[in-house]
């Protein structure tokens, strides 16, 4: 479906000259493709430009307010398709944000660099300084960017006489015109060098290798950039250096997570102390312990905060502040996932509670003891009685038997002669 070519530069139909311009202006630095790099930014950039051929005309304005896209292209979606929309569009590019034909040897500005660092979780929330290796282009050491080997002569251009440009004369189905282009004996520059520098081959930079001091401020976050301003590349004919711009990469920390200014920190506490509360000592990046009191029946996901122990505030500008976030304390309430028999024993009558109103699980019924039971002889036959031999002597047990003394023993005496040395 055809765009509609207001829309296309967000203006009204009833819209001036001054107003149309202004508006092209605005959506032509957004999308020129030299500015933004985004996929599909090159395509909004040929329809902003074909709505401003159309309705910068006031004739073709005039047919497509009248018949739509078939007043302007004969009914087709693009009447510029068979050439390239960026030919010729420097000129008017240029008109509006340069202001001419550019030469070789007008002002530019230098490249920006960019360098990424690593810092630990504590140097991103309190910041540090570092030194940085940049590479970047400088004026060439041997000729101060010259161009010219040091000693030589260096003349004004006979082509183009110093002006670093030449005017030629070209004809068209629309008549006569001259067309400007930069001067191909001296690359635009209006100077001819007989002799170029070795060092640089006469393009008058060099990139060198330089250590920087980069003082990081306190609370940036992963993915963020500082700005170094002129610590960039050099500029041409006397432009501004370009900027350095530091990416920051933060490491993870071993306690804590970020959340914008607050810390997150998540503490484990057992079901006991989540039920009857207990006192916790919280660690923070300053070096010291805060106390932080867990109220009786806390529940899992709970979050306590600590007031001013977080990351500092950043202003506008980059600058830390004196103010800080928090550290959020997220309670996690673990489930032991083995017990042994007297925490089983616990947690049964602690259930058995639960399920009775609060009451107390019954007592188990009462044994007899053992000096009862040691004390106690059993009863014999007469007949046997009579026949048994009058001695105090216990007979030795046979093979494989166990004494009765050995059987009279309780369970922790005979873990205890398990783990006894042996006489052998």
């Amino acid at each position: 479906m055809p765009v509609d070519y207001y829309e296309t530069l967000g203006v009204e139909r009833g819209a001036n000259d001054e107003e149309i311009r202004r508006a092209f202006r605005r959506k032509a630095m957004e999308f020129h493709p030299d500015r933004n790099k985004t996929p599909g930014a090159e395509d909004k950039f040929k329809e902003i430009n074909e709505a401003y051929q159309i309705l910068s005309d006031q004739e073709k304005r005039s047919r497509y307010d009248r018949f739509g896209h078939a007043g302007v292209n004969g009914g087709g979606d693009r009447p510029f398709d068979g050439f390239d929309p960026f030919s010729g569009f420097g000129d008017i590019f240029d008109t509006f944000f340069g202001g001419g034909t550019r030469t070789a040897n007008q002002p530019r500005a230098g490249e920006d660099i960019a360098h990424r660092v690593n810092l630990t979780f504590e140097e991103a929330v309190f910041g540090c300084e570092r030194d940085i290796d940049i590479q970047r282009v400088e004026p060439c050491h041997l000729c101060s960017g010259a161009g010219n080997e040091p000693g030589t002569p260096v003349s004004t251009c006979r082509t183009c006489s110093g002006s670093g440009q030449v005017r030629r004369a070209q004809r068209s189905v629309f008549g006569q015109f001259a067309v400007t282009s930069p001067c191909s004996a001296c690359n635009g520059s209006g100077r001819y060098i007989e002799t170029h520098c070795h060092n640089c081959r006469g393009r008058g930079y060099e990139r060198r290798q330089r250590t920087r001091a980069v003082t990081i401020p306190a609370g940036v976050n992963d993915g963020m950039q500082v700005r170094i301003t002129g610590e960039g590349d050099t500029g041409a004919n006397g432009g501004p250096p370009g900027n350095l711009y530091v990416q920051v990469r933060v490491q993870d920390h071993e306690l804590f997570a970020r959340d914008d200014e607050d810390l997150v920190l998540r503490m484990g506490v057992n079901i006991a102390e989540a039920a009857l509360g207990s006192s916790k000592q919280i660690p923070t990046l300053d070096g010291e312990e805060v106390d932080l009191e867990i109220p009786a029946g806390t529940q899992s996901g709970r979050v306590f905060r600590i007031r001013g122990y977080g990351v500092p505030r950043i202003r506008r500008d980059g600058r830390a502040t004196n103010r800080r976030g928090d550290i959020r304390v997220v309670v996690d309430v673990s489930v032991p996932q083995r017990l042994n028999k007297f925490q089983r024993k616990l947690l049964e009558d602690l259930a058995y509670s639960f399920e009775n109103h609060g009451n107390a699980p019954p007592s188990p019924a009462k044994s007899e003891s053992r000096s009862k039971r040691k004390n106690r002889r059993p009863t014999k036959p007469a007949a046997e009685s009579a026949e048994e031999p009058a001695t105090d002597s216990v007979p030795e047990p046979e093979a494989g038997q166990s004494s009765v003394d050995d059987k009279q023993k309780g369970l922790f005496d005979r873990i205890k002669d398990t783990f006894a040395p042996s006489e052998d």
